[in-house]
């Protein structure tokens, strides 16, 4: 056995957790001295209500603004509930993103945002993030509620403004579509996919999932006709092929006498 190596490798193993343990200890003095500069600040009634509420990050995730016993709380996204570093009385710090943003009223449309503070030159106002209605809901959450006219309605507006958005992904509503088959929800599986159809029209794979769908819930005749779209843009589609030749076969035959 070569003890040489093995020593090595074990001295190396004990520097990697020395490494991390003095990274880990690091970034909690660097958390502590922060929430330690943390302002007092006794917001009043009107001010919370002015400024508490949902904020629109981006088309697909919401920042919600919240007070409790007049101290500020941040949820980012549903994910995470983050107390920021008080600055003053408009303004705080976020460490988990390192940025500084503000309370801010947009002076034509008197709409209020959230804007991220230059480091740069903090006297530059961005509006960045909107505030929305408290009952806003993405397209996605539409999407959860089952709530399919206004979830579609949403991706087709994010599909205008960037038919690129990373927040449209055809795979993964086709992922969604068959999670709800092998659940045995035909109805909400078929609504997935026909938003998907909509979403990419020229795609020959999309059809072919509703195609499945229709045939599970026992409508051949949907099936049928999904199948034969799927083949306008894969005549390659062996299954499609199978499922139009059979149900033609089956529709050409004449009853017995």
């Amino acid at each position: 056995m070569n003890f040489s190596k093995k020593y090595c490798t074990k001295q190396s193993g004990n520097k990697s957790v020395v490494s991390i343990t003095k990274a880990l200890l690091f970034a909690f003095c660097i958390m502590v001295f922060v929430s330690s500069c943390s302002k007092k600040v006794d917001y009043t009634q009107e001010y919370m209500e002015q400024t508490s509420g949902r904020y629109l990050y981006n088309q697909e995730n919401i920042i919600d603004v919240y007070y409790k016993n007049k101290k500020l709380f941040i949820n980012w996204g549903g994910l995470k509930v983050i107390k920021p570093v008080i600055v003053d009385d408009t303004t705080f710090f976020i460490a988990d993103i390192y940025q500084k943003l503000i309370f801010v009223q947009h002076p034509e449309t008197k709409k209020r945002y959230l804007s991220v503070i230059s480091e740069e030159n903090e006297d530059i106002i961005t509006y960045d993030y909107l505030k929305v209605d408290n009952d806003y809901k993405t397209p996605s959450m539409h999407l959860d509620s089952g709530n399919y006219d206004k979830a579609l309605a949403g991706y087709l507006e994010i599909k205008e403004q960037d038919s690129t958005s990373a927040l449209i992904d055809e795979g993964d509503f086709n992922s969604l579509g068959y999670r709800l088959l092998r659940d045995k929800e035909y109805e909400n599986a078929v609504e997935v996919f026909v938003m998907n159809t909509v979403l990419f029209p020229e795609s020959s794979n999309v059809y072919d999932s509703l195609a499945d769908a229709y045939l599970a819930k026992g409508d051949s005749l949907e099936a049928f006709n999904n199948f034969k779209k799927t083949l306008e843009y894969n005549e390659n589609n062996d299954k499609a092929k199978r499922f139009v030749e059979t149900f033609n076969l089956s529709k050409t035959k004449k009853p017995l006498q």
